[in-house]
């Protein structure tokens, strides 16, 4: 079984409403020009006060939840705007699952592209959930993900759905591209029986560089 389908570690309960990708990843943390060095704006406003001291009642400031891999949370999970940053934001952050009643839309599918899994249970199990991993004791979870159960300490499961093309992509550990060039040869295969049936719509694109430079 790939190393992929079986996710497992700390959950941290952080059980907000409604956060929005703008408190996930604030805005003066975008200024980069690549991926790297989001991982300390995650969560900032709730991490730290206004002079910047860690909150000390805040889970992921508490000793028992470091190196956490997964988060807990409220419904509508990552509403707001659409800011790629946020997901990123959290994986370096060390988080793999983020376990919640409702997610924003296109947060919803950032995420899944970029393969931070999103479970999507009824509000009373992720009460439950909550509370359990809010006990220090016992507040590790594991996500099956080639079953498609979360199980807690206790040994309960809890079952979620997860599109098929998403599942493959955490198994064979895939992003959206890897995910394509994995289907390359029915790409090519298309390709030619396209051109093949209609070779007027054939680029020559070797040709077309010259006619362009010319």
């Amino acid at each position: 079984m790939s190393e992929h389908a079986t996710l497992a570690g700390i959950a941290a309960p952080l059980p907000l409403n409604n956060l929005d990708t703008d408190q996930i990843m604030p805005k003066q943390f975008l200024f980069g020009i690549d991926k790297s060095g989001l991982a300390r704006g995650v969560l900032y406003d709730l991490r730290f006060d206004a002079s910047g001291n860690a909150r000390e009642d805040f889970a992921l400031n508490k000793p028992e939840y470091a190196g956490a891999r997964i988060l807990v949370t409220g419904a509508n999970f990552g509403c707001g705007s659409s800011r790629e940053h946020a997901v990123w934001g959290l994986q370096q952050a060390g988080i793999d699952v983020v376990i919640a009643p409702s997610f924003g839309e296109i947060f919803y599918f950032n995420a899944q592209n970029n393969r931070l899994l999103l479970i999507t249970l009824d509000e009373a199990i992720v009460a439950t959930l909550t509370a359990l991993v809010s006990d220090p004791a016992t507040n590790r979870l594991t996500v099956d993900v080639e079953h498609q159960r979360v199980s807690t300490s206790d040994g309960t499961h809890y079952a979620f759905d997860l599109p098929p093309r998403q599942k493959r992509m955490f198994i064979e550990g895939l992003d959206m591209i890897g995910m394509t060039l994995a289907d390359s040869e029915a790409i090519r295969a298309f390709e030619a029986k396209h051109e093949a049936a209609h070779p007027w719509m054939k680029i020559d694109l070797p040709k077309q560089r010259k006619t362009q430079a010319a």
